[in-house]
């Protein structure tokens, strides 16, 4: 792991909250000049600390309101069945999140969608992709907290 200052946390913090920050204002706030920081930024981005620079979307407004998560459980785990999962996740524009997961869930997915419709019709593309042998899905009521990591 890639030893980070608190001047490479304070970098991180800013970009994490507000990508489109410019390289002036984010040298400023953590007291560099902009050669410094941007050689900063650069170097995190080579070791992959900062994956991408991203808008965060409102789902709401962009007509995207139901976000369900989907617990999944394979009687298969076999290396076949691994990447035919993996195909149709990476394939689902629905799914905007994925993790294998530990206990008594093999995969816990985040859906996006329009409608109760357009999750049944997720649900039937998923079960025609790859056979599974338990899917439960849960609700979202109410987003309470969605933030950058704790850098």
């Amino acid at each position: 792991m890639t030893e980070l200052d608190q001047i490479d946390r304070s970098i991180l913090r800013l970009l994490a909250a507000d990508a489109s920050l410019s390289l002036n204002e984010i040298a400023d706030k953590v007291g560099l000049t902009a050669t410094p920081c941007w050689k900063r930024i650069k170097r995190m981005e080579e070791n992959g600390i900062i994956k991408s620079r991203v808008a965060v979307l409102d789902p709401d407004k962009l007509g995207l309101p139901v976000s369900v998560f989907v617990s999944v459980e394979t009687g298969d785990h076999s290396a076949g069945w691994l990447e035919t999962f993996h195909n149709a996740v990476k394939t689902m524009p629905e799914i905007v999140g994925a993790w294998r997961m530990s206990g008594d869930v093999d995969y816990l997915l985040h859906v996006v969608v329009p409608d109760i419709a357009a999750y049944d019709n997720f649900y039937r593309k998923l079960i025609g992709h790859v056979s599974l042998r338990n899917v439960s899905s849960r609700f979202a009521m109410e987003r309470m907290k969605e933030s950058p990591l704790p850098i």
